[in-house]
């Protein structure tokens, strides 16, 4: 009887990884969308079908399908390229939605009091993702949109990700590492040897890499594991009018004491709030 259960059993295991269970056209509806996330400019069906390795008539069902489920999106150029649909799905998971909704009330109040305004990052598919973001007060202001993807390895919030994980888990994010349109290369070494800085001092404060006149102010949000979940950024400009605002060093330690906040709500033991 044993003999029969253990060849039943191989039997399914077999039939599983059998070709029978492909499903070629789901295949290729995901190949589409694996190719279409690496440009910002879209490709058109030739295109597509050159980078695939497909002809147009494989994937023009496909490529209508996807633009109906509203998951691509075509121009008057007849280019396709990805909706934010991807993004707003894995935004509406609980840890996600959580993480924003406990983050929104203090960057608005960061924002007030720095009068700067201010965005949270994750990482995600080998690149960083801006989930929150609060204007500043100000008549004027700098900000990245909800949903814009950043480079991984040329951007302050991606280096705070990045110096904050161990290193099994920084090696896996590095090797799905996506390039985004304008990304600066970075040589690993360099990366490496900033990101020991980094974790060292608690944070990264320097130009930005991609805006001249633009300060980045980056901070981790750290979890209940003691790694980065999310990243909080202040794209810091200075005042050169009349109008008085918090100094440069107060807006430092004011991004630092909110994202320690926050770190305590995710469960970080690692701050007190009681203490302030």
């Amino acid at each position: 009887m044993n003999t029969v259960l253990k060849s039943s059993r191989n039997a399914s295991e077999e039939s599983t990884d059998s070709p029978r269970y492909a499903a070629p056209a789901l295949e290729k509806g995901l190949d589409i969308l694996d190719v279409l996330v690496d440009t910002a400019e879209g490709y058109t069906l030739n295109e597509l079908s050159v980078k695939l390795g497909r002809t147009v008539s494989e994937i023009f069902r496909m490529v209508v399908t996807l633009e109906r489920r509203g998951y691509v999106q075509g121009d008057h150029n007849d280019r396709y390229t990805l909706t934010l649909k991807l993004f707003e799905m894995a935004h509406r998971q609980q840890p996600i939605r959580s993480l924003t909704a406990m983050a929104l009330p203090l960057l608005r109040d960061l924002a007030n009091v720095t009068r700067q305004s201010c965005h949270l990052s994750i990482y995600h598919s080998g690149r960083v993702a801006v989930i929150a973001q609060v204007d500043s007060p100000e008549r004027w202001s700098f900000g990245l949109k909800v949903g814009a993807v950043m480079g991984l390895t040329d951007t302050s919030s991606g280096h705070v990700l990045l110096a904050f994980r161990d290193l099994a888990e920084r090696e896996r994010m590095l090797a799905a590492h996506t390039r985004v349109e304008g990304e600066n290369d970075v040589e690993p070494a360099v990366l490496l040897a900033l990101l020991d800085e980094i974790r060292a001092s608690g944070h990264e404060i320097v130009p930005s890499r991609q805006m001249r006149g633009v300060t980045n102010v980056a901070f981790p949000v750290i979890g209940s594991s003691g790694d980065a979940v999310a990243a909080v950024n202040v794209p810091y400009l200075e005042r050169i009018d009349k109008k008085v605002n918090p100094e440069f060093d107060e807006v430092c330690r004011m991004v630092g004491e909110m994202t320690g906040r926050l770190s305590a709500l995710m469960g970080f033991s690692g701050y007190n709030l009681e203490g302030e």
